[in-house]
């Protein structure tokens, strides 16, 4: 497979403090998630995927704590996980309905890969548990970035999974561990439309004695 990003340096490298580049900004200006029922095939191979992962990863990460990891599920395994899902739904949501259970069934068939970033701090008594959790944050966004910059359409994702105590226990989480967001990741079926923004003057402003 050909790389898509160049290799990281080995470590105590000299490396540039900024890195201007005309379409590493214009990516960010017009950086689209796309719609979570019109993500398709094809996905990043594994191979691909694992590049992914690793240009993720490059992130924030105060006293390199790597408080994040990653849970992947492409092929069958989004059918069994699926499965998972309509079961718990069935046995937590009062009155639910056979629709109800189709709809959790198919949710990671959504896209051809689904990749849960899963929240992992460590509270060591230095560095604060809310910075780990948005560094965890930070790689869900940097995976976003990674793709699309590949040419693979994202959503960030949550939804009712990602603060289920059954659904924590099927992915294997510890009590401090939770699901940061669903990635779901494939190519986009149609051209999505611009979103309304922020109106940043109601956002911003600046501190004075």
């Amino acid at each position: 497979m050909t790389k898509r990003f160049p290799p990281a340096p080995a470590i105590a490298t000299p490396m540039l403090a900024t890195r201007p580049s005309a379409e590493a900004r214009q990516l960010l200006a017009l950086r689209r998630s796309a719609g979570k029922h019109f993500i398709g095939e094809p996905g990043p191979s594994p191979e691909a995927l694992d590049e992914l992962l690793e240009i993720a990863a490059r992130v924030p990460d105060h006293r390199r704590m790597t408080p994040w990891r990653f849970i992947i599920f492409e092929g069958k395994s989004r059918e069994d996980f699926g499965q998972e899902l309509a079961r718990i739904r069935g046995e937590t949501l009062e009155g639910a309905e056979s629709r109800d259970l189709l709809e959790a069934a198919g949710l990671f068939l959504r896209a051809p890969v689904v990749v849960a970033v899963i929240s992992a701090p460590t509270d060591d008594g230095r560095t604060p548990v809310w910075e780990q959790e948005l560094s965890a944050g930070a790689v869900c966004y940097n995976l976003l970035l990674a793709a699309n910059a590949s040419g693979w359409a994202g959503a960030w994702l949550s939804e009712w999974p990602a603060f289920d105590k059954q659904v924590a226990g099927r992915l294997g989480l510890s009590e401090t561990e939770r699901v940061a967001g669903f990635i779901y990741l494939g190519t986009s079926k149609i051209s999505p439309p611009e979103r309304g923004r922020a109106d940043m003057s109601k956002l911003v402003t600046r501190w004075t004695r």
